[in-house]
């Protein structure tokens, strides 16, 4: 069967930093990462070369770390490596989805409240300016923000799905669900189809997407690299 992807998802740091996120992006050469505030992750083309990856260097600086997501290529010999995560790629084959009601748009005010739910259930990388990366969705409960979910990287045709956290005093209610389902009803109204990543360990939420529709495209690792 033709990959519904064609190779783009392959490749999302990169294909969104080209794209729907160039006005995020800092570049050398072909090198590319996002603004210092909004993410980490960073991008060399599939064939890298050294000079690719020395741009990358001077691009981050040295003593730094290379988020190199689920990026496919390897850096040469003298790069560190500090983290690796081995997880899935998954795609929405689910049915249509109706937005909930209850769900609240979540825009710059309320960064502070979003940064403070992310900083007590540490979903994955969140920094002060991730929100500008897409659409982000909350419940609140008597006024607090006790969960959210987003939209993170962007490559053309599609959009993933990410930061879906609820804070501890607030979990078995549903709140996960209600926001992958609202956002995945939003996306492809707007012609894209939703994506998202998940650590293989983390089993409850992998059960979660597969219940509401999203089936594996393929395993990832992600990767970081301290840059010598």
């Amino acid at each position: 069967m033709t990959d519904p992807a064609d190779g783009v998802l392959d490749h999302p740091v990169a294909e969104s930093l080209s794209h729907r996120h160039a006005h995020l992006a800092r570049r050398v050469g072909r090198a590319a990462t996002y603004q210092p505030e909004v993410a980490g992750f960073a991008a060399v083309p599939a064939g890298a070369d050294a000079a690719d990856w020395a741009d990358l260097a001077q691009l981050l600086g040295r003593g730094e770390v290379a988020d190199l997501f689920s990026c496919p290529v390897l850096p040469p010999g003298g790069w560190e490596q500090v983290f690796e995560l081995d997880g899935r790629q998954l795609v929405w084959a689910g049915d249509a989805a109706d937005p909930d009601p209850e769900v609240v748009e979540l825009g710059p005010a309320d960064a502070p409240e979003m940064l403070d739910l992310i900083a007590r259930t540490k979903p994955g990388p969140f920094r002060p300016r991730t929100h500008e990366l897409g659409r982000y969705l909350g419940i609140r409960e008597g006024g607090a923000l006790v969960a959210m979910g987003g939209e993170r990287l962007r490559p053309p045709g599609w959009t993933e799905i990410s930061a879906v956290c609820t804070a501890p005093e607030a979990r078995g209610r549903g709140h996960a669900a209600r926001l992958v389902r609202t956002l995945a009803a939003g996306i492809p109204a707007r012609g894209d189809q939703p994506f998202l990543h998940v650590a293989e360990a983390n089993t409850p939420a992998l059960g979660l997407y597969e219940r509401l529709g999203f089936e594996t495209r393929r395993s990832v690792t992600f990767r970081g690299f301290l840059i010598p």
